[in-house]
């Protein structure tokens, strides 16, 4: 049996100090390329937002919070392990983008997630947790499904990275109880629901990682015709699809509150919120424009999805416990989606490292979600991302410790240190003018990849200045 020795712990545990006493019910809501500012209460000039702007005021909002990557896949599968990216070689989203003529070639990183990996469903469901994955799961197929994962059920869940067949319903996803012209993301949370239903009773684990708001950009008409009519001139977001989508984002993280609302749930369950990387935005700065545009602006962050800047991996993060949080709590201490593992942990009271994944790099919130004004004393959190992808500058290495955030690019080793409590947009890079900083943050991040086992980049044989941004026959696109 997979890893024999974590459930022999865990049952252990179970018939000792968990037995009787009442462990919360966990709902993890996992949005997809949704931007930092993506939501109402994060400063959107034009989505509405109300169920998770009130989920906001009622637990703790991390201003500064990250993804573990700028793409998808590694950032699941960080949520799943509380590891780095780098650590699990998953550091591009699966397949990945293939440049054939680029200087540098990616290395033989993993596409998919091991199963040598204790995920966090398997860590809840030896502690007696009913355990669901509902939505997008994009970290392999077969037996890497979320059902080989941990997972009593799974709907919706497949390799693939965006739905297969789009929004609207039947699409080719195998979805029980699928009615023509349904919405995807209305009737992943009606699947939701009926769990909630069925396992009231007993203590949950919902990990509802969402389609929404990835490609294809299909809103429900009413709703996008909605968004024409609100569109202002010169507003940062103006795509009524796009804002459609995150309404019906919205809808669905009401509905499953409402639910645990009606059922007396909403004291002992802990819903975190969050999204697996920035927007893929349509306002790049630079020349690097590899694919098509994207649909959303991070502003005042720089770029978005698949960047080595904040709009590509700084994202929301709003986490409620009651009994825990305090309601309008804002917590500005840097955190990563690699820490929702061992949060999970603490909450349930399940074992930890002692019994499984020894190598987590996350760190527990709850002192946060406690007093949002406390620190982690955290010394840095880390990036890697040894690949190409449309929309960013190349393969690139970053660090921020503290208010100081180093980036260094793969292809030549350059640098750029910008101070993100003075320059949140990253415009003026001060690594020329403060190079003892940029060294240390440049050490730092180098044994940080060898600590980790990072996979690292080599020499492309077949490089071609004149061919390097394109494809094996055609120009690449974004993530599909």
């Amino acid at each position: 049996m997979k890893h024999w020795l974590f459930f022999l712990v865990s049952g252990a545990f179970l018939l000792g100090t968990a037995h009787g006493a009442e462990r919360p019910n966990i709902v993890l809501l996992l949005a997809d390329d949704l931007g930092w500012n993506g939501l109402g209460c994060y400063g959107s000039d034009l989505h509405e937002t109300p169920n998770l702007d009130r989920l906001a005021a009622e637990g703790v909002r991390f201003t500064d919070a990250y993804a573990a990557c700028t793409v998808c896949s590694p950032t699941r599968a960080a949520v799943m392990t509380g590891m780095y990216p780098a650590r699990l070689h998953v550091t591009n989203w699966i397949p990945g983008t293939k440049l054939p003529y680029a200087k540098l070639s990616p290395p033989d990183w993993t596409l998919h997630l091991e199963q040598r990996h204790t995920t966090i469903a398997e860590a809840l469901q030896a502690a007696g947790y009913h355990t669901a994955h509902i939505g997008k799961w994009h970290l392999g197929g077969g037996e890497f499904l979320p059902e080989h994962q941990g997972f009593d059920v799974n709907i919706g869940g497949t390799e693939s990275g965006s739905p297969p067949g789009g929004y609207f319903l039947p699409n080719k996803l195998d979805l029980p109880e699928a009615k023509e012209g349904d919405y995807l993301t209305d009737h992943l949370t009606t699947q939701c629901l009926k769990l909630i239903d069925q396992w009231k009773d007993e203590p949950f684990f919902i990990y509802f990682p969402y389609y929404v708001v990835h490609t294809p950009i299909q809103g429900k008409p009413e709703l996008v015709k909605k968004y024409e009519g609100l569109i202002k001139d010169g507003a940062v977001h103006d795509n009524a699809a796009y804002a459609a989508m995150t309404q019906s984002l919205d809808e669905s993280a009401g509905r499953v509150l409402a639910k645990l609302e009606e059922l007396g749930l909403t004291e002992n369950t802990l819903v975190i919120f969050s999204s697996d990387n920035g927007g893929l935005s349509h306002k790049y700065t630079g020349t690097d424009k590899l694919g098509e545009t994207g649909i959303t602006d991070n502003a005042p962050l720089r770029r978005g999805k698949g960047s080595a800047y904040e709009g590509g991996h700084r994202v929301p993060l709003i986490v409620k416990w009651p009994g825990v949080t305090q309601p309008g709590g804002v917590c500005a201490d840097p955190v990563c989606s690699i820490d929702f593992y061992r949060t999970i942990l603490a909450a349930s009271g399940a074992p930890g490292e002692a019994a499984h994944n020894a190598t987590m790099d996350g760190l527990s919130l709850v002192p946060l979600l406690k007093n949002p004004k406390a620190s982690l004393e955290r010394e840095a959190l880390f990036w890697h991302f040894p690949h190409y992808h449309a929309g960013n500058t190349g393969p690139y290495g970053a660090v921020r410790a503290g208010s100081w955030k180093l980036i260094e690019r793969y292809e030549d080793g350059s640098l750029e240190l910008y101070n993100l409590a003075e320059d949140l947009s990253e415009t003026t890079n001060l690594a020329t003018q403060q190079p003892d900083r940029a060294k240390t943050l440049r050490t730092m991040l180098e044994n940080w990849r060898q600590a980790t086992g990072a996979q690292l980049m080599h020499p492309n044989p077949d490089y071609d200045p004149q061919r390097a941004r394109q494809g094996p026959g055609k120009r690449e696109k974004p993530e599909e």
